[in-house]
């Protein structure tokens, strides 16, 4: 099984005097594999062109394209990135999205482990959340994120607010903390909405889509604020 599974985890360690190619020979030998393994690693992580430079030589995010390239030998089935974008600059990190998407669209299955909640909701198919070592859920991004729900910025507040529990029934109606609402419900309910606010004299300042993102729905399964986080 060993075999069919490849790892990146987060910083790779290469021979700094050796060729990004040599380096990976040296990889393919123990796993007694040919040079055309090693060129056809290189080909898939877009490096054959800069194989022959030493490794020392080589950008961040190169040495990172390296490292899963690395992790390709032998075209395992299973793929484990640990990181892959940490440390490298909005570039880097928008070519190693679009290699790990590419990689995923050939049919193998990625595991991608990282703090950049942003970048997972961009990648991800599923998602689990770990928190002191505890699985705390999986499921899909879309699930995560949760249902769809509208903005609504009105002013008199208390009177909104009295309109839309009362145009939508047991829906699902917050504060927001910038003094706007939530309301969960369809967007296709939004000309309803506006119409019986402004019937009842309510200011409707705007109406929009709203939709946590995943990093906002790991604070909440966490019970952590940014704050919190940044403090530890």
């Amino acid at each position: 099984m060993l075999r069919r599974v490849g790892a990146l985890i987060e910083g790779p360690g290469f021979y700094p005097y050796l060729s990004g190619r040599d380096n990976l020979r040296v990889l393919a030998r123990y796993n007694r594999l040919t040079d055309a393994d090693v060129e056809q690693a290189l080909d898939q992580v877009d490096l054959q062109a800069r194989g022959g430079d030493t490794y020392k030589s080589y950008s961040l995010g190169m040495k990172q394209r390296l490292g899963v390239a690395a992790a390709l030998l032998g075209e395992p089935d299973f793929l484990i990135l640990d990181e892959p974008t940490n440390g490298l600059d909005p570039n880097g990190m928008a070519d190693m999205r679009d290699l790990i998407r590419r990689l995923a669209g050939q049919g193998r299955t990625v595991l991608l482990s990282s703090h950049l909640l942003g970048e997972v909701q961009q990648l991800c198919d599923r998602v689990g959340v770990i928190a002191d070592g505890r699985l705390l859920t999986e499921s899909t991004v879309a699930e995560l994120r949760g249902a769809s729900s509208l903005l609504v910025r009105a002013e008199p507040l208390p009177l909104a607010e009295q309109v839309l529990a009362a145009t939508l029934g047991g829906a699902d109606l917050r504060r927001t903390a910038d003094g706007g609402l939530q309301v969960t419900t369809r967007p296709d309910r939004t000309p309803e909405l506006v119409r019986a606010l402004v019937a009842a004299g309510v200011d409707v300042h705007e109406v929009r889509s709203f939709e946590r993102t995943l990093e906002e729905a790991f604070f909440e399964m966490t019970n952590h604020t940014p704050q919190e986080e940044l403090a530890s």
